[in-house]
């Protein structure tokens, strides 16, 4: 007999290889251009920018801060960190695929540093919860930073331990944030990028924890 902690508990848990849902070879169907900004969602972009991505739970709200960051040239929603090639949205909310809901951050460092979306990152969302975020429920909102670059991945990682300690000190638990280098980035559909720009009343579940957050300084710095 199914039961619905059956599929609770499926979501809190990522699926191995063998489980995920199959996919399919071709991309799923996206806009082309950023529908506040109107640069190209897949590029090309401008000589000398960065990118990251980072998963806050809903990627609507998520999108939304990081779109409204000057220095920000253009952000995208998709899934990462899973198994399955192209999923669908419905397909990545059983769970099933094992991506998180990602948003993709093309920047200009010489406007924004990546400390600073680091900043609004760690202070915008409670990255202790494991699956979830709030009331969303399941690993596709589990916390995420996928990073393009060696410096990026140090950044991040410095960063952690620097809030970690923030959060305990605050009697928080301990961050769960998955940091690495970036797996592949697959677009969800059209009418998920830059949802809150379309539907300015839609849902956004952002909540940080009210620590605040000092970023190290870069080594190199």
């Amino acid at each position: 007999m199914f039961f619905l902690s059956d599929m609770l508990n499926k979501k809190l848990k990522l699926p191995a290889a063998n489980e995920a849902l199959p996919g399919r070879a071709e991309p799923i169907p996206t806009a082309t251009k950023h529908y506040v900004s109107k640069h190209p969602l897949k590029g090309p972009y401008p000589d000398g920018l960065e990118v990251a991505y980072f998963g806050m739970g809903c990627f609507w709200g998520a999108e939304r801060l990081f779109w409204q960051t000057p220095g920000v040239w253009v952000t995208a929603v998709g899934f990462q960190g899973g198994h399955t090639a192209n999923p669908t949205y419905q397909e990545t909310c059983t769970g099933l695929t094992g991506h998180a809901e990602t948003v993709m951050v093309v920047y200009d460092a010489t406007q924004v540093s990546f400390a600073d979306l680091l900043k609004i990152f760690w202070e915008s969302h409670d990255p202790t919860q494991g699956m979830r975020q709030g009331n969303d429920v399941g690993t596709t909102y589990r916390s995420t930073i996928y990073t393009t670059t060696d410096a990026q991945l140090a950044e991040a990682l410095a960063s952690k331990a620097a809030y970690e300690d923030a959060l305990i000190a605050a009697r928080r638990s301990k961050i769960t944030t998955e940091i690495e280098p970036a797996p592949v980035f697959y677009f969800a559909e059209a009418e998920h990028q830059q949802y809150l720009a379309k539907n300015p009343y839609g849902y956004c579940g952002l909540q940080g924890t009210g620590v605040a957050c000092a970023i190290p300084a870069r080594a190199d710095a």
